[in-house]
């Protein structure tokens, strides 16, 4: 476990250092520059620390190993609907029964980023699942996630390494707005739609052997759902109920244990 302690260390330590500049001007600090997508290299953390202490661990040979699996593609075609499809399936049914409510039906501004307006859908698609996905899953999934299973059942890794994420987060709540608007209510909400999507990271990343690529989809793919444009507030939480509906039914399915049909991944 201590290499385990070193990896979240340093995922905070890197990730917190590189936001600085944009969380600091809370407390009146103003003099360190900031750089383009500023943010976005911040989520750059959690990769570059598990690329560190594999490099500790297990030397070139571990970090073979951790790049095949980011790039593992042959899996099951389903685990790519799964991972590129679901979190949009998901939001289709969520409009379509927002428009029983309100006679509106739009998919306007899907993809659609008002932070990065520069960005049509596939870029942003792309910029998605690089940044927040490759560089949070590599770590939290493709380090994390088997080392706590070694020791923890599929769905107790699953709660302690939610908090662990939900952790990282913290420097957020000081200068992202829609973190900062949050109360008490907000923040655990926001902390339970983590760990639901939480859940069927592991149960995506199980099933498909330890595919990090696969979780890397997913990751992107919900991050485009829930930060574009389009999504009105009724919308996003009809979304969200969807999904933890998914997620029960998924853990319901599969077991708490493995939280897939086959064996964890602990490796």
């Amino acid at each position: 476990m201590k290499s385990l302690t070193l990896y979240f260390f340093l995922a905070y330590l890197i990730s917190w250092t590189i936001w600085l500049p944009l969380y600091l001007p809370k407390f009146g600090i103003h003099f360190l520059p900031v750089l383009p997508f500023h943010h976005a290299w911040g989520a750059l953390g959690p990769l570059t620390a598990s690329l560190i202490v594999t490099k500790l661990e297990e030397g070139n040979v571990g970090i073979k190993n951790l790049l095949s699996r980011m790039f593992q593609w042959k899996v099951n075609w389903f685990w790519y609907f799964i991972a590129i499809f679901s979190p949009f399936v998901l939001l289709v049914f969520a409009t379509i029964i927002n428009y029983f409510n309100n006679s509106k039906l739009s998919f306007d501004g899907l993809g659609v980023s008002s932070e990065f307006p520069e960005f049509g859908f596939v870029s942003f698609f792309l910029y998605s699942v690089i940044v927040y996905g490759f560089g949070e899953e590599t770590g939290w999934r493709g380090y994390a996630l088997p080392k706590l299973q070694k020791k923890w059942n599929a769905l107790s890794s699953t709660v302690i390494l939610t908090f662990l994420w939900a952790l990282w987060h913290a420097p957020l709540f000081l200068y992202r707005p829609g973190f900062m608007a949050m109360d008490v209510f907000g923040i655990f909400g926001w902390f339970m739609s983590l760990f639901t999507g939480a859940i069927l990271l592991t149960w995506i990343y199980n099933s498909s052997r330890g595919s990090i690529l696969m979780a890397a989809l997913f990751h992107g793919t919900i991050d485009i759902v829930f930060t574009s444009d389009s999504i009105e507030p009724n919308i996003m939480n009809i979304t969200g109920f969807l999904l933890v509906v998914f997620a029960v039914f998924v853990l319901g399915l599969t077991g708490w244990k493995h939280l897939s049909k086959g064996e964890r991944q602990v490796s």
